[in-house]
C-alpha cells in the first residue's frame, strides 16, 4: 500500500511540472546556436603557419627529433663500465600457464609443462653488450667482432649505432629501453652473453 501511494505522488508531481512547463510558454528570445566547423578552424590555423613560415620551422624541429634519437637514442640508465669481472648464469626455463595448441586444437605444451626453448634451438651468435661511448669499450668490441667472423652480435647501450654501422660497414643494433640487459640481469659492461649446454651464461669482462 506504501509503494502505490508513493507511486500515485509521483505521478501527481511530474503531471504537475508538465502543466507548468506548457503554461509558461516561451521565456525570451531563441538564437540558433552558430559554431565554426572545426575541419574550417584547423585549415584556417594552418595556412597562417604556412605563410608566417611557422609550419616549416615545425616541420624542421620535428624532423630533427626524429633523426636524433635514431643517430643518439637515450642511454640506459643503471648501466656502467665493468669494474668488477663477474661470470653468472640464466635458467631460461619458464612454466606453461595454460595449454598451448596449434591451428588444429592439438595440445603442444600443457599447462604446467616446464619448457626450455634451449631444447628446441641453439644460439648462433653471442650477445656482445657495450657501451659506444666509452672508447675502450668500442674498441674491445671491434677486436672480438672481427674475431668472432660474424658469430657475435653488437648491440649499445649507449651512444650512436648509426655512426658505428657506416665506420664498422655492419649492423649494429640498440637495446631500446634496456629490456635485453634487465632480462639478462646485466649491470656492467662490456658483457658477452653465449649459450653454455641448457643455460644462458653472461660475462661482464674487462674492455
Amino acid at each position: 500500500m506504501r509503494i502505490l501511494v508513493q507511486t500515485l505522488l509521483l505521478l501527481a508531481a511530474c503531471t504537475a511540472f508538465s502543466a507548468i512547463g506548457a503554461e509558461m510558454g516561451v521565456v525570451g528570445p531563441t538564437y540558433e546556436v552558430a559554431e565554426p566547423d572545426l575541419i574550417e578552424v584547423i585549415q584556417s590555423r594552418l595556412k597562417q603557419m604556412e605563410m608566417s613560415g611557422e609550419l616549416a620551422r615545425k616541420q624542421l624541429d620535428y624532423r630533427d627529433k626524429v633523426v636524433g634519437g635514431i643517430e643518439a637514442p637515450k642511454a640506459i640508465g643503471g648501466i656502467m663500465a665493468t669494474q668488477t669481472p663477474r661470470t653468472f648464469y640464466l635458467d631460461p626455463a619458464w612454466t606453461v600457464d595454460r595449454d598451448i595448441r596449434n591451428a588444429e586444437g592439438t595440445v603442444l605444451f600443457a599447462r604446467g609443462l616446464k619448457v626450455n626453448p634451449l631444447d628446441h634451438v641453439s644460439l648462433s651468435r653471442k650477445l656482445l653488450f657495450f657501451d659506444g661511448r666509452d672508447k675502450r669499450q668500442v674498441a674491445f668490441a671491434k677486436t672480438r667482432l672481427d674475431a668472432s667472423s660474424g658469430q657475435s652480435k653488437p648491440i649499445l647501450v649507449g651512444g650512436e649505432p648509426l655512426k658505428l654501422m657506416r665506420a664498422w660497414k655492419r649492423s649494429v643494433f640498440y637495446d631500446q629501453g634496456g629490456a635485453l640487459v634487465r632480462r639478462l640481469g646485466i649491470r656492467q659492461v662490456p658483457a658477452i652473453m653465449s649459450q653454455d649446454g641448457k643455460r644462458l651464461r653472461i660475462d661482464e669482462v674487462l674492455p
